[in-house]
């Protein structure tokens, strides 16, 4: 039975990603440890009521393990300053005060393959409009979703603020 010509969510995702500019867009820079860490977080509004969420990533810390492959957090941050080591980034996103990782910031994890992970998801907890200002933060580690209140993810080796695209 083929499926083929059915419209379901992929179908329109896949769409938004090939063919459109996104809403907003971080770009990620590296920490002072970390100067080879760079990638570009795009978020589209979609049809769904939610918003699409892209991110492709270079220069993780399993760079240079051959064939090597690691889980990194990554969470939007209440602040979009990303100066210095991207300690004024403040906490978790969380407006309706939730235990992590029920935090509006809490995404999902980047799985990084010899430094590159490409990631793509559907999230209905933040709209483009709130998250304008904010910031995108990939940690050192990966997010055991228990531990609170961050799930143990480690130093923030990567920022950018998440921006409105013209």
């Amino acid at each position: 039975m083929m499926y083929s010509n059915q419209i379901t969510p992929r179908i329109s995702f896949l769409e938004l990603l090939t063919y459109e500019r996104p809403d907003a867009a971080a770009w990620i820079t590296g920490n002072a440890s970390h100067p080879r860490l760079s990638g570009l977080v795009k978020f589209y509004r979609t049809s769904y009521g939610g918003v699409l969420v892209e991110a492709e990533i270079f220069g993780l810390p399993n760079i240079a393990g051959q064939g090597s492959s690691n889980f990194y957090a990554m969470h939007i941050h209440e602040f979009g300053d990303c100066s210095g080591n991207f300690d004024k980034t403040g906490s978790h996103y969380n407006p309706t005060d939730q235990s992590h990782p029920e935090h509006t910031g809490d995404l999902l994890p980047l799985l990084g393959n010899q430094g590159y992970a490409w990631s793509a998801f559907y999230d209905k907890r933040f709209t483009i409009e709130e998250i304008i200002g904010k910031s995108v933060i990939i940690h050192s580690n990966r997010d055991d979703f228990t531990s609170q209140p961050s799930g143990d993810s480690g130093d923030k080796i990567g920022c950018g603020e998440i921006r409105r695209m013209l």
